[in-house]
């Protein structure tokens, strides 16, 4: 299948070919085999066409920008066209999980330091903001962010100019700034846990990723570039995928999204025989966001929606008082139990960041504030 790609290395230029299909690629892809992150992006389903002419859009001017998606779901990928579709081309991409440092550190790495600044500062360092000046920075997982660091965040974004660590002077800076989230970030604000007006700083412009389950366009078109890449790194002969493995792609939830599916493409590569992919060969994830209709039919008499709007109405003839907090306390505490009480993991399930949720449970006294 002929595509059109981009390898998105802000050194080089963009590569156009005409009457082929797009993928956009991490520039050392190959590199990432540990990665969470999605390493192609494709644009074949009539939402991800949606959201490239958004991208093209928002794209030249020097907005900040906010996308929201689950993890896998491409979201560096999609800061990187950003940056290539604007006057910054060319300039520095600098990409950073802002969830990877601790707070002690994230403002040392995001503001620079001064010689002396800190024990074991024993040289003056740029920060993030510096190392992008003129170009684009990236901060993926934005509502991981301390408070504390949100307010000198926010600073930057209005004041134009950053102050190192143990400086007396502000140094100007020329840097448009995409964050990236994998959480509802309205949430954290009324959790009084992200900056109203941080949210609104970076909301200029925002665009929202499709998961995969909800752009099954995407998935064959993407599967067959995992085949073609994973062939070439291995050094195999040309391997391809037969009717029954295509029919179970397509009929996957993918909740790792892009991520899950290259992994699965890959395992499916070293263990199949005769140089063709079968259905057995794709060994799926048993993690499910959603049970199956067929399976709510199955063992309680009807759909989930169905059921989901039956208990709800039973409750509002309940004449229940504060029926709200009722209802979100049921939702995060069977959600914490159905997690084994893993915070990160129930977190995720909600769309919640770890903040939210942990401040949750510690109103509904599900843990202790001290842990």
């Amino acid at each position: 299948m002929d595509k059109f790609i981009e390898h998105l290395d802000t050194a080089d230029d963009v590569d156009y070919q005409s009457n082929q299909k797009k993928l956009l690629t991490l520039p050392n892809s190959r590199t990432l085999t540990t990665s969470i992150r999605a390493t192609a992006q494709v644009f074949e389903d009539p939402k991800s066409i949606a959201l490239l002419s958004r991208i093209q859009q928002i794209a030249p001017s020097d907005a900040n920008v906010l996308i929201i998606g689950e993890t896998g779901t491409g979201k560096e990928l999609i800061a990187r066209h950003v940056h290539a579709l604007s006057n910054r081309k060319g300039k520095p991409f600098v990409a950073v999980n802002c969830g990877a440092f601790s707070e002690t550190l994230v403002e040392s790495e995001l503001f620079g330091h001064e010689k002396g600044a800190f024990t074991g500062a024993f040289v003056a360092k740029a920060g993030w903001f510096e190392a992008a000046n003129g170009g684009t920075l990236f901060l993926d997982e934005i509502g991981d962010l301390p408070l504390s660091i949100q307010v000198k965040l926010l600073r930057v974004l209005q004041e134009r100019e950053v102050v190192r660590l143990g400086a007396r002077k502000s140094t100007p800076i020329d840097v448009r700034l995409v964050a990236a989230t994998n959480v509802r970030l309205e949430e954290a604000v009324q959790a009084s846990n992200f900056r109203e007006d941080l949210f609104y700083r970076l909301r200029v412009a925002h665009l929202e990723l499709p998961t995969l389950r909800n752009r099954p366009g995407d998935i064959l078109p993407l599967a067959e570039y995992f085949v073609g890449e994973y062939t070439r790194r291995l050094g195999y002969a040309e391997i391809s995928l037969d009717d029954s493995a295509k029919q179970k792609l397509l009929q996957h939830s993918w909740p790792g999204n892009i991520r899950e599916l290259e992994n699965v493409i890959h395992h499916s590569l070293l263990i199949c025989r005769n140089n063709l992919v079968r259905s057995e060969d794709l060994h799926l994830s048993s993690i499910s966001l959603h049970r199956p209709k067929q399976e709510y039919t199955q063992h309680a008499g009807g759909h989930a929606p169905d059921l989901l709007e039956d208990a709800l109405q039973q409750l509002f003839e309940s004449g229940k008082a504060q029926l709200y907090d009722y209802v979100e306390d049921a939702l995060v505490r069977a959600a914490y139990q159905h997690c084994h009480h893993n915070q990160v993991q129930t977190a995720k399930l909600l769309g919640l960041s770890r903040n939210v949720l942990r401040a949750k449970l510690i109103k509904m006294g599900a843990i202790n504030a001290l842990k």
